[in-house]
């Protein structure tokens, strides 16, 4: 995994509410078991008529130029439904370092902190204020601060993060990872229960 300690990026909007899971990346699409290959397929029948990758929905952000960046913004209840791991597979696949939302499904927020996806939870007046912005406004996410910032207007927020989650993100290490990375520490700890 990679290392997260800083996300400056222009944001994708989304201001839907209730975005579930089988919305993020359709169950026709869960036929694989690595992680690859999903970002094609994120938002899938919102972003093309008759699933037809030759037919774009123009209306749809992903589908619009103007909107680039490495973080997604959307709407309150974020991933809810059902669990598949494949939908933080499909978002960090397309090239999103992070998602913002006044609210994640629990599941959700763990699988996408499980694979390198960092969810920020922002209050909901702050949430709006995001989606007011231009679309050329960008946002500075900053793991070790535990603070998001609009960057064209200066306004900060804090938010909450597991601080075991936020030690893997911040060093680029999944659960084996860290594991291995307190070799040291577990060794030591097992020579005192002899």
């Amino acid at each position: 995994m990679n290392k997260v300690t800083t996300i400056q990026s222009r944001f994708v909007p989304i201001t839907m509410e209730n975005i579930d899971t089988d919305q993020i990346i359709p169950a026709r699409f869960l036929k694989a078991t690595t992680r690859d290959g999903f970002g094609k397929n994120l938002f899938r029948d919102w972003r093309y008529a008759n699933d037809d990758e030759q037919q774009p929905k123009t209306d749809f952000v992903l589908n619009q130029s103007i909107y680039t960046g490495e973080i997604l913004v959307a709407g309150k209840n974020f991933g809810c439904g059902s669990s598949r791991e494949h939908a933080a597979w499909a978002i960090k696949d397309y090239g999103f370092a992070a998602v913002v939302s006044s609210f994640f499904a629990d599941i959700f927020k763990n699988n996408a902190l499980n694979n390198g996806l960092l969810p920020v939870t922002v209050t909901d007046s702050f949430l709006q204020k995001i989606f007011a912005e231009p679309v050329t406004s960008s946002l500075t996410i900053n793991l070790e601060e535990q603070s998001i910032k609009i960057d064209t207007t200066g306004e900060k927020e804090s938010f909450e993060i597991n601080s075991y989650k936020k030690t893997c993100l911040l060093n680029g290490y999944d659960d084996i990872d860290y594991l291995i990375s307190m070799k040291q520490e577990i060794e030591i700890f097992e020579q005192t229960l002899v």
